[in-house]
């Protein structure tokens, strides 16, 4: 009775570790490979959704969903959350290493701070999309745009927590309990509210201080999707904001979280500036 050959696992891990080997030295055509298109058919862009502080990429899963649905490779950064020149930093490096042809970036809360930052990074950025977000001009902070609302008191806010690692002075900040369903995820379902809340992750103080660099929004094309709701960046600075910018905007009765209430209206306005920037 004839018997397939076993191979070794001593040649399996060889094989494994020279794949990954050519990958890492670009060895692989793997490495270099262009995103297929059918003969006459324009490539989808890749659509980068960036969160903001409080949050992480499942916030936008049914954006996602809906665009992986449309036929387009949609990639979810982990915004780090430690200060705006470091996140976009990161941005910028992701864009350049992870992406490939045309890109759209969508931004929520402070991810737009992150996004007007980075875009500039990578010349196939063609288009800015903004979600209840942050929109800074060149050497304002996210500070400076929140001293355009009434003033807070932030022992009410948030719960402050040290990090050993951190450089001295500079905490994180996480949403108090009670504030969070009220002021950050209001109009979602209780079970939603306290399903974001147990994953909130923390902002570092330095993302709320530092300045803005040069602004992609002065040379790409912007849409803003403004919730009429929203009791962390109040319409009337979301409105300022994304006329500043010269963006399209679109009004949804939504608090913060649009994308998570009306995950709908935030998809077709990723869509609209596709088709407006092909």
């Amino acid at each position: 009775m004839n018997h397939t050959p076993r191979r070794s696992p001593w040649r399996r891990t060889a094989w494994a570790a020279l794949t990954v080997g050519a990958l890492l030295l670009g060895g692989s055509s793997l490495a270099s490979a262009e995103p297929q298109t059918h003969r006459g058919e324009i490539a989808k862009p890749t659509v980068v959704l960036v969160h903001g502080a409080w949050a992480d990429a499942s916030g936008f899963a049914g954006v996602a969903t809906a665009l992986q649905t449309a036929g387009y490779p949609v990639r979810e950064f982990a915004n780090p959350l430690r200060s705006l020149t470091a996140d976009s930093g990161a941005l910028g490096a992701y864009l350049q290493q992870r992406t490939d042809g045309p890109v759209i970036l969508v931004g929520h809360s402070y991810g737009g701070a992150v996004i007007t930052d980075a875009a500039l990074s990578d010349p196939d950025v063609r288009a800015l999309v903004y979600i209840d977000a942050f929109v800074p001009d060149e050497g304002e902070s996210v500070n400076d745009l929140l001293g355009r609302q009434d003033p807070v008191d932030p022992t009410q806010v948030f719960d402050v927590v040290a990090n050993p690692g951190a450089p001295e002075g500079v905490v994180d900040l996480y949403l108090k309990d009670a504030v969070f369903p009220v002021v950050f995820a209001n109009g979602l379902s209780r079970a939603k509210q306290t399903q974001l809340l147990a994953s909130q992750r923390p902002l570092a103080t330095p993302a709320l201080g530092e300045p803005s660099g040069e602004p992609g929004w002065k040379t790409l094309p912007s849409w803003y999707v403004m919730g009429t709701e929203d009791h962390i960046i109040s319409p009337e600075l979301q409105r300022f904001m994304a006329q500043r910018a010269g963006a399209k905007i679109t009004s949804v009765s939504a608090g913060h979280l649009a994308m998570v209430a009306r995950p709908d209206v935030v998809t077709a306005t990723i869509l609209q500036a596709d088709r407006a920037t092909r």
